[in-house]
Order: structure tokens, then sequence, then C-alpha cells
């Protein structure tokens, strides 16, 4: 099921939510520009489990640098088809959080939820040495706040088929609790060796959309209430 649009966000195009697409994008096409040289460069701002879990403390220019890409990682994408998925979740449920948190709370929580996401791999990985990469757990934090900020909103959804494509709608409650069991039984279907051996960080969604749960209402600003209407005698 591929979203294109959800019922309560405003507007599409809201200031921190739009900035953080178009970072996404500016260092994709770096990325691309780059070529074969992208891997050795931007190797140092890829997550890497062991790495974090055997901090050099006696240096610290270096542990501050393995510290960063806890959030540097979640910059940088392996493929096309990875940042269009996770851009595409971004913008269709970044707006609604966004209105709700406002931007400066919003762009703190995005940040949060990438470190949350990031220590979820480490702690089902601790001695891997794949390199983590991509915002889907960023995301993840996003879709979890939406979860329970919007049970009630409608998701709109297109089923790819072989030849027809139906276009319907979903509670927001029912889309996204199919995607995190999802993640979740993905994840646990790896084993203990799933985060060691690359491809999707399942882990790091499941963390995500967990910490999205916990801290989006608390970060979020009082729904305002709808006014009364008067009525005429």
């Amino acid at each position: 099921m591929i979203p294109f649009r959800d019922s309560e966000a405003t507007r599409r195009l809201t200031p921190a939510n739009t900035v953080l697409i178009a970072v996404n994008l500016a260092v994709f096409a770096l990325e691309i520009k780059l070529g074969r040289k992208a891997g050795p460069l931007l190797a140092p701002y890829s997550m890497v489990p062991v790495h974090l879990t055997h901090l050099h403390l006696a240096d610290p220019a270096r542990m501050l640098a393995t510290l960063a890409t806890l959030v540097t990682s979640s910059f940088l994408h392996a493929g096309i088809i990875h940042i269009a998925g996770n851009l595409l979740y971004l913008f269709i449920f970044g707006p609604a959080v966004e209105q709700r948190l406002g931007w400066r709370r919003y762009m703190i929580f995005y940040f949060a939820a990438a470190i949350a996401a990031a220590l979820a791999m480490v702690a089902m990985g601790p001695d891997s040495r794949v390199p983590v990469i991509g915002a889907s757990g960023a995301i993840a934090g996003v879709l979890g706040a939406y979860f329970v900020l919007y049970p009630r909103g409608r998701i709109t959804t297109v089923l790819p088929l072989l030849l027809i494509w139906p276009i319907f709608e979903i509670p927001a409650y029912f889309y996204l609790l199919f995607w995190f069991i999802a993640q979740l039984y993905a994840a646990i279907a790896s084993g203990a060796q799933g985060p060691l051996v690359g491809g999707v960080a399942f882990w790091a969604h499941v963390g995500g959309f967990l910490f999205g749960i916990a801290t989006g209402p608390m970060l979020a600003r009082p729904q305002p209430k709808p006014a009364r209407r008067l009525r005429r005698a």
C-alpha cells in the first residue's frame, strides 16, 4: 500500500519538513555527483554499531565524530528507491505532525527520533560492522507520533496490482498499526543475526516508531477546540 495523501495536514509544505526533505535530496544529489567516490568519502558519516559500542574515550574528537553519525547517517541513502520511499512517507505524514508540534519542536523531535532509531540498531547488533544509513528510523518516529496524535485521520492509498491500481482510504490507526506489525515481525524473523547482515534496518523502524509514540504527545501543542456556533432563538 502506497500512501499519497492524508486528511489532517492543513498544508503540505510546512517549513521544517520541507527543509528536511530538501537537505536529504541535496545530500543524495551529492552522492550521485560523486559516483563511485561517494562510498569512501561518505563512509565516515555512516553509523556503524560496533564503533558506538567501542567508543574511543581517550580521543574526544574521534568520539564526537562517531556520536555524530547517529544523525549524519540519516541523511545518506543507498539508491533512488531508498530515498524515494523514505521521503514519500515524510512528505505525507510529516506536515500534520509538525502542525501539532510547531517547527522548532518538530525539528528537535526528528533528530531525536533518528538517534533513538540508530541506538535501537546498536542495541540489537552491538558487534555489527555493517554501516546503517537512511532516514527511515527518524521517519518511523514521525509515523509513531502521527499514530497517537491523529488516530482518526484518513490515509489515501494506492494498491499496486498487475493491471489496476485501486485507490481507497484507510484509517490512520489501522494503516500505521499494520505498518508497525510488519516491521516488528520482519525484525523478529531476522533472528539474532538480523542486524549483522545488512539490508533493511527493521529494528531502527521499530525503535523510531516506539519513540514517536512515547514522545509525540509530550511535545504536541494542545489541539484547538472548534468554535461553538451560536443558535438563534
